[in-house]
């Protein structure tokens, strides 16, 4: 058993983020006109945008996808989960990073290289990232239908994602793989982002405090700022027992994925889960910080391929 677990350091952006610098918010004004209507000096008189309006943060997202990725359309219902565009793209850029490392250090690019994104959601946001980026495949998966659908009219509508992306409807709300992953699939990495909060009151606490943050201002009800709906961002037993739930079901789905990985936005909860994967008798577990602005969070992955499978699996599987 190996394992990597060390103390968090402080993370910036991965090398290959096209946001890694200050947003250049001309460029995305020019991209997305109607941005400039929420691009005002903040407290330093430094021009950015008012990142407590959902609408801005939005635009904003919808700006980047279509200066930076070429996605030319990207809509989906308000209530849907706006994803912030850096911080995605750096998990696909450390799994990237993370298959390199069975590679001889070359981060394998192209259609050989399938990806689950286990709860994609309405924004679609892994595929268009990891697709764009790295020529991958993505399968996508998600509990609820209008999500799907919300993604699929997505991949419609951008010629890049077109035959890239295939979704599929998990229609057990409890289960994660099973009903998912079939006998033929071969899946290199699984990338996830947890429903984080165990009750709409958590999730409401959370959005107070965040505003608060931004803005300095008390909400009582607040409109989630990053949206989301309760599926997205709720799950009985909150981001501990999704993770519990994802690690127990892997194990039976042991090899037909190279790697399995979450975020984990909570460090309290990486003790339980790194017993978990030892208990689970994986082969490698590790964890790799992550981090934007103020928020660190990190990636905890993990394989129960032994060296040699790896290295078959590799032969086998990424010759293009």
């Amino acid at each position: 058993m190996s394992s990597n677990t060390p103390k968090e350091e402080k993370s910036r952006l991965n090398a290959r983020n096209k946001n890694k610098e200050r947003y250049d918010l001309s460029a995305l004004v020019m991209a997305i006109p109607e941005l400039k209507n929420y691009v005002r000096p903040n407290k330093y008189g430094v021009i950015s945008l008012d990142f407590s309006n959902p609408k801005g943060v939005k635009l904003l997202n919808k700006a980047i996808l279509h200066h930076y990725y070429g996605i030319t359309a990207w809509e989906f219902p308000d209530e849907n989960l706006c994803p912030p565009i850096p911080g995605r793209a750096d998990y696909i850029h450390y799994a990237a990073d993370l298959l390199a490392e069975t590679n001889v250090g070359k981060i394998p690019y192209g259609k050989y290289i399938t990806c689950l994104d286990v709860g994609m959601g309405a924004s679609c946001i892994y595929p268009i990232i990891g697709v764009v980026d790295y020529g991958w495949r993505f399968i996508g998966t998600d509990i609820d239908v209008k999500s799907i659908a919300s993604a699929q009219h997505i991949i419609n509508s951008n010629e890049v994602l077109k035959d890239k992306v295939e979704c599929r409807l998990q229609t057990n709300s409890t289960r994660i793989f099973e009903g998912i992953l079939h006998t033929k699939d071969k899946i290199d990495i699984t990338v996830c982002n947890p429903p984080f909060h165990a009750s709409i009151e958590e999730a409401q606490k959370g959005t107070r405090r965040k505003i608060k943050n931004l803005s300095g201002k008390k909400v009582k009800m607040p409109a989630l700022n990053f949206s989301g709906m309760s599926n997205e961002l709720v799950y009985d037993g909150g981001e501990h027992q999704f993770i519990q739930n994802m690690i127990r079901e892997s194990a039976l789905f042991s090899k037909s994925c190279f790697w399995f990985s979450t975020l984990v936005s909570k460090e309290s909860n990486l003790k339980g889960i790194y017993m978990s994967l030892k208990n689970a008798k994986t082969t490698k577990f590790k964890t790799i910080p992550m981090g934007t602005g103020n928020k660190s969070s990190r990636i905890v992955a993990w394989t129960f391929l032994s060296k040699e499978e790896q290295q078959i699996w590799k032969n086998v599987n990424w010759q293009g």
